[in-house]
């Protein structure tokens, strides 16, 4: 079962990676009739527990929410020994419960998904352990190279990702020391995270180095490195910080100045555009950040000069003649410089038309992105005519794909001035400028289904809905986990041809790459959905559940 309200943005991009999720929703419970029934009600009980202690939890606020109508709430408070107890009608609930200093926690919960109760299908509900995870801390300190604390020093927390299928370090949550060097980031879940921090020396200075008339101590034109816990500079090196529930974890991080860069470049016509600096990013994990130009200034008639920036690896972006940025250029400054303006590729570009295969009008809110090969995506929204252009694309390979907040598309043709485009993919070269026309299917099936396990229920496992060919449509990934009665849903799956793999504790699994399916294919239920299909179909045969 699928967490309701879980499609957030969790950046520019991640519409499209909420949209290989499985859809908020749930799945309609078989009701085939129960011994259990007496007055038409049942008893649906248990205890709250730390998930850490297995302590039981008194007055821990517990809910359950009808599948059918998500405005039936009942709600209760734990006892003094943890025990909650609810009636309800046949039917399938979603159970959480929630504690001050813990995290909102739903019965047997994963990431986003969790085991859903089914009434009324001769399965225990009156003896559940509803396990509360206990919020954990990253706190620590940001110190100079005296050992003094550093103030409004900005902090960023990273943590290890499993979203679509393949782990990503993403930047996560940011925070702020204070006047003794103290930051915190509280509400944690359990995790692998990592910490960055970034500030600037309260005593530096970064005179413009063709002025000769300014003299400043060598010791005072510094700058801090970014430094990730472990006091290393390279993302790649830093110190991973294992977090479980309840943990408060200690991660101080120490700063040293380096001598700053003093990057000089030219604007060949400032002209009505005004002054356009380079853009300077930095490598961090499996993205990339943007640097502050703390000093940008003319120092000559068309030379300017970047201060303040210590060394390192950076992506540089210089102006062309027009002030457009060009395509980034991968380099190690090591010492000051000057930056050739003419030395980048220029970007790419695609304008699209869209239109809805079998929508007389094309649905509002549409966006359609370029996902390229580490699976950033570049998006943009689709206005009334159906027309959008995705523009400073770098030369790479990208799948096109679509979706909006409330429904879910797949890319079902592409056509260019030249022809029909085979697949969903586009080579943009650099200053490549292209037209493509594309339409679109809305994803209007939903897939039910059973997981077993020895011919038994399997509650609890991560199923798995996989395109046949899961390298070129990893939008096309669905998720869920089984319910008490080894009941799951996959919901708005487009047309194409799929497997149905499940997994006991796969959480932690790359489970998008084709390696890792193929392992847990032996017992795949295979399925097509045919392109006028519609509601509800329902899988032929159970799918047996494999061990990690």
């Amino acid at each position: 079962m699928t967490m309701t309200g879980i499609l957030q943005l969790r950046s520019a991009a991640c519409i499209f990676a909420a949209l290989a999720m499985a859809r908020p929703g749930f799945a309609q419970a078989p009701t085939p009739a129960s011994s259990q029934k007496t007055t038409g009600m049942y008893r649906i009980a248990g205890t709250v527990v730390d998930a850490k202690t297995g302590f039981p939890l008194a007055r821990a606020r517990v809910t359950i929410t009808e599948a059918r109508n998500e405005r039936n709430v009942q709600a209760a408070m734990s006892s003094e020994d943890g025990h909650f107890e609810f009636h309800a009608a046949v039917g399938k609930f979603s159970l959480q419960a929630f504690k001050r200093g813990y995290i909102l926690s739903a019965y047997n919960q994963h990431e986003q998904f969790w085991t859903g109760i089914v009434t009324g299908a001769g399965i225990d509900i009156e003896n559940l352990i509803l396990r509360v995870t206990p919020a954990a801390l990253v706190t620590g300190r940001i110190l100079d190279e005296n050992g003094d604390p550093v103030r409004e020093a900005s902090v960023t927390l990273y943590r290890e990702d499993r979203f679509t299928g393949v782990s990503r370090i993403l930047r996560f949550r940011t925070a702020q020391t204070d006047d003794q060097g103290v930051y915190e980031v509280p509400e944690l879940d359990a995790g692998t995270y990592f910490v960055s921090a970034q500030a600037h020396p309260w005593y530096a200075v970064h005179p413009p180095s063709v002025r000769e008339a300014i003299q400043v101590d060598p010791s005072l034109d510094v700058a801090y490195p970014v430094t990730y816990y472990g006091d290393v500079s390279e993302a790649d090196q830093a110190t991973p910080i294992p977090v479980r529930g309840g943990d408060r974890v200690q991660a101080d991080i120490h700063l040293n100045p380096l001598p700053a860069l003093h990057l000089l470049f030219h604007v060949a016509d400032e002209g009505t555009r005004g002054m356009v600096p380079p853009d300077l990013e930095r490598p961090a994990f499996d993205d990339t950040e943007g640097v502050p130009n703390r000093g940008v200034q003319q120092v000559q008639p068309g030379l300017y000069e970047i201060t303040g920036i210590p060394a390192g690896r950076y992506l540089v972006r210089m102006p062309d003649s027009d002030g457009e940025l060009q395509a980034p250029m991968a380099v190690d400054l090591s010492s000051s410089q000057e930056l050739a303006g003419a030395s980048g590729n220029s970007t790419g570009k695609v304008k699209f038309k869209i239109q809805v295969a079998g929508a007389a009008t094309l649905p509002r809110n549409i966006q359609i992105g370029m996902r390229n090969r580490k699976g950033r995506v570049n998006s943009v929204q689709v206005d009334e005519k159906g027309e959008a252009e995705v523009a400073d694309l770098l030369a790479d390979k990208y799948l096109v794909v679509a979706g909006s907040p409330n429904e879910m598309y797949s890319v079902s043709r592409m056509a260019s001035e030249s022809g029909p485009i085979e697949g969903r993919t586009l080579n943009i070269t650099s200053s490549a400028s292209i037209s493509v026309s594309v339409t679109l299917t809305r994803g209007s099936v939903r897939i039910d289904g059973f997981a077993k396990r020895s011919g038994k229920a399997a509650p609890g496992a991560m199923m798995v809905l996989a395109p046949k060919d899961p390298e070129s449509n990893p939008d096309l990934f669905r998720r869920d986990q089984s319910d008490l009665d080894g009941s799951f849903s996959f919901f708005n799956v487009p047309p194409g041809s799929y497997n149905v793999v499940a997994i006991q504790d796969g959480w932690d699994l790359d489970w998008s790459k084709p390696a890792v399916l193929a392992h847990y294919s032996r017992h795949a239920v295979p399925l097509v959905v045919l392109p006028q299909a519609k509601g509800v179909q329902r899988l032929t045969s159970p799918v047996e559940v494999e061990s990690r």
